[in-house]
């Protein structure tokens, strides 16, 4: 059985999972990990692929 019906369309570059934590291997004075918040530069963020018909075609 399928799980949802995806009306949008997943970044391929990132497969929806557009933002990611990553450790730098640093502690802070709390204890806390200290990481760096990425984002998908595809998607900016979103998870979801832009259609073609919203790209500005540009030159000739």
């Amino acid at each position: 059985m399928p799980q949802h019906a995806k009306t949008a369309r997943v970044c391929r570059d990132c497969d929806g999972f557009a933002a990611v934590a990553i450790t730098t291997g640093a502690l802070h004075r709390d204890g806390t990990r200290a990481t760096l918040r990425v984002v998908c530069p595809a998607c900016k963020g979103t998870g979801h692929a832009v259609s073609a018909a919203g790209l500005a075609h540009a030159g000739r």
